[in-house]
Order: C-alpha cells, then structure tokens, then sequence
C-alpha cells in the first residue's frame, strides 16, 4: 500500500512540475502550454549536464574582438582536415550562415622557434595567429591579432588542477608572478580527450561549450562543435579549441612513441 502510494505521488508531482512554466507561476487551464514547457524542462537539464545555460556577454576580457562579437548564440562545426602537410588544418563552418566556411586554421610545416604557428584566416585575412612556445614549463600558445601584430594574451595548460585544465589570461591584465599574478580570464575544464568541455569567464558564466553530441547536424562532414554564447568572441573560442586538440594529438603521439620503445 505504501509502494502504491509513493508512486501515484511521483506521478502527480512529475504532471505538476511539467505543467509549470520556467519562471515558477501557475499557467491557467484555459492556456495550454505544458508540451513546450517540458520541453524547456528538458532543455535545461540538457544545459545542465553539458556545462551550465551559455551567458550572454557584456564584454571581452582583452577588449576588441579578433573579428566580431556574436550578436546571439551561435554553433560552429570543426572539422580537421583528413590530409594535412601541417597536421595542424581546420575548417570552421557557421552553422547560422547554412553551414558556409566561417574560418580556415592552418599549420606550419617547421616546428622550430618562431616558427610553429597557426593561422586563423577569413578569406584571404589572416585574422589571428597562436604562437607555441617550444621552451616553457607547461604547454602555452600565445594569441596575437592578425599575423603576429598584437598579443591578446596566451593559452596554456594549468599544472595544478583536481581535471584537465587549461586556462586564457588576457594580456591587457598580465600582472605579478606567483601569488601576485593576475588570475585566468577564461577557464576551459572537461573531457579534452572526449571532445566535452566548457568555457568559462572570471565570473563563472559559461560563455563557449566544446561538444561532440550531433544535436545539431552537419551531414556532409565529421566534426565536433562549438556553441558560442551571445557577445562572445567566436574566434578566441576556436583558437583556444584548435590550440587544445593540437596539445592533446601530440601527446598521443608521444604515448605511442613510448609504447613502441618498452
């Protein structure tokens, strides 16, 4: 009797929760509305388990944006390029603008000092380049307007964190070193390896999410995408995502590496 009980209250209690609307008031009976109110119910446990609602953005940590500011929400299908002399090719699709190309990022052929860069490119425009630093402590890209104009600030992979971290400081707000040193603009944090994580600004708002989930689909391609909060920089976002998938192709090529020598 108390099983019967228990579940005839889940039941009424799952018809109430889908029968209200997201801000919490009543809908009266005459309104029909509970099909797109479950739906909205389901969408923001979708946002839940993927990292949090995107946030719209006021503002850019580093100022002006390397192209645009997105006017809404927007998704971004990246594709590596399945023959590459770099190894370090992407295309970059709008998914907004019909699935057009929105961005080309390729490699160098020399893996030397000042030379290991990749280019963002906006057809025939070099729009950003990133910069690895062969010499450092830990995996670090520096980002720069155009090719090599101004430096915007730097990407580099955290060496003390509880996951998989990888965070952005703005140079604008470069500061002391150690305990004095400025703290990171945007945090990426997630499954790297999976193609599932997040970015976050200083606030904690969830401003980009990096996923592999076909929700949306880009038929001609295999891709991973990108969905870009309103006011975000789409361009940062693709450049820290291209300079993580970089990192993370050379340390599976350094495992292998070391498999084969055992």
């Amino acid at each position: 009797m108390q099983l019967h009980s228990l579940h005839n209250f889940l039941v009424v209690f799952l018809i109430s929760l889908c029968s209200l609307p997201v801000n919490g008031w009543s809908i009266p009976r005459n309104k029909q509305q509970p099909a797109v109110t479950c739906l909205n119910l389901f969408s923001n446990l979708g946002d839940l388990f993927t990292g949090g609602r995107l946030v719209p953005q006021s503002k850019l940590a580093y100022g002006d944006p390397l192209i645009e500011r997105s006017e809404e929400q927007r998704t971004f299908a990246v594709q590596e390029k399945l023959f590459s002399w770099t190894g370090e090719d992407f295309d970059v699709y709008d998914e907004a603008a019909d699935n057009s190309p929105y961005v080309r990022v390729r490699g160098a052929l020399l893996h030397l000092p000042g030379k290991d860069k990749m280019r963002i490119v906006q057809g025939d425009e070099i729009v950003a380049t990133l910069d690895r630093k062969l010499i450092a402590l830990k995996p670090t890209y520096d980002i720069y307007r155009g090719d090599c104009q101004e430096k915007i600030g730097w990407i580099e992979k955290a060496l003390v964190s509880f996951t998989d971290t990888f965070d952005f400081y703005a140079e604008c707000e470069k500061g002391g070193v150690g305990p004095f040193a400025a703290s990171p603009a945007y945090k990426l944090e997630g499954d790297f390896l999976q193609r599932n994580f997040v970015m976050k600004n200083a606030q904690g708002e969830t401003v980009a999410k990096v996923i592999e989930d076909r929700l949306i689909e880009f038929d001609r391609f295999d891709h991973y995408q990108l969905q870009v909060a309103a006011g975000m920089d789409p361009v940062l976002v693709i450049a820290c995502a291209c300079a993580i998938d970089e990192e993370l192709e050379e340390e599976h090529e350094k495992k292998r590496k070391e498999r084969k020598s055992q």
